[in-house]
């Protein structure tokens, strides 16, 4: 019999590890992330023969828990047999299984990509009958790779390290890197994966459509993410981070057309209509812009909002800036000007 004290806590931390799939433990390493947790809950110390004694005690009543050993990467490993056994076991209440059922109706829309065939398997545990839909996301059913979507989240889900061969759009030669994965990310129907460079912890952006192929790292470890990334999107529009620049304060106009859209549809986070003094200014500041509302916003441009603030066309001005977005639409308009003209019929 092992050791009684704290000895379902160590189960737990046990059945967690011999559950994972997605990385490979020998039984010291098992040891000593049983020790580091039970050590960072307030718990006392654990021996190894103490984890050994507890593998033993696992393969007996009442748990009869099958555990193998195996080799991976020359060393021995161990885990349990049956992919997705536990030795704790729950039973759902109502109330779960009805929020369960709500919230894999509402990720229909994954139906299908690889690594998300267990929400069927959940709706026919559920008994989740088949329903019309009535909340409907955009989704791009022409995207290349979205395959890779259920993989990456099952990677950031298990904390894995992977591999990404990918090539850029005006490169179709394949590099790699190795990769800690930390969020998907959607944008313009478009799906992207932020994580950190191996060699050097960089916070770097891939599209999936530019990913040739992801493989698991088992063998590596996963380093999370010390800040949450979604802060570093709040001063930026989509997800191109450019981290050497600084916020900038834009100030535009948008003409009767385009104002409601703008107003119910901010263009940024920070969007603030100007009003009172401040209109004024800028009234006798464009004195040919007749109408309208003027709107402000502080970011770090990228292209992204760029391509937002070019949709609204000649329904929006940008005025002032702090860098040279301004003098870049400008340009970009320009050259659009030109091809138009030299391919006039």
């Amino acid at each position: 019999m092992p050791e009684t004290k704290n000895a379902i806590i160590r189960y737990k931390y046990l059945d967690d590890l011999l559950s994972d799939r997605h990385h490979y433990y020998s039984t010291r390493e098992i040891w000593e992330k049983c020790r580091d947790r039970l050590s960072d809950n307030g718990y006392g110390k654990v021996t190894l023969r103490c984890i050994q004694k507890d593998l033993i005690f696992l393969t007996s009543a009442p748990f009869y828990a099958e555990i193998e050993r195996y080799r991976a990467g020359g060393r021995l490993c161990i885990r349990y047999r049956k992919d997705g056994f536990s030795i704790f076991k729950k039973e759902l209440s109502d109330e779960e299984a009805s929020l369960l059922r709500e919230a894999l109706a509402t990720l229909g829309q994954f139906d299908g990509l690889d690594n998300f065939t267990w929400l069927d398997d959940f709706r026919k545990g559920l008994e989740l009958a088949e329903r019309r839909p009535i909340i409907s996301f955009s989704h791009n059913p022409y995207l290349k790779n979205s395959n890779m979507l259920g993989t990456l989240f099952d990677d950031i889900s298990n904390q894995v390290v992977v591999r990404l061969s990918y090539h850029t759009f005006n490169n179709e030669t394949t590099r790699s890197i190795d990769f800690h994965p930390y969020l998907l990310k959607q944008y313009n129907d478009r799906w992207y994966v932020i994580g950190a460079a191996d060699s050097d912890q960089k916070i770097l952006t891939f599209a999936l459509d530019r990913l040739d192929k992801v493989e698991p790292l088992p063998e590596k470890k996963y380093v999370s993410c010390p800040d949450d990334l979604n802060d570093r999107f709040e001063d930026i529009v989509g997800v191109t981070l450019y981290e050497d620049k600084p916020v900038e304060h834009i100030v535009f106009w948008a003409n009767d057309t385009a104002k409601g859209y703008v107003i119910t549809k901010p263009i940024h986070p920070s969007q603030i209509l100007l009003k009172g003094e401040k209109e004024e200014q800028m009234r006798s500041a464009y004195p040919d812009l007749t109408g309208g509302n003027f709107f402000s916003i502080d970011c770090i441009p990228n292209n992204e909002l760029i391509r937002a603030l070019c949709s609204y066309g000649e329904n929006m001005t940008v005025l002032q800036s702090d860098g040279s977005i301004r003098d870049e639409i400008y340009q970009r308009l320009c050259k659009m000007k030109k091809n138009y003209e030299c391919t006039r019929m």
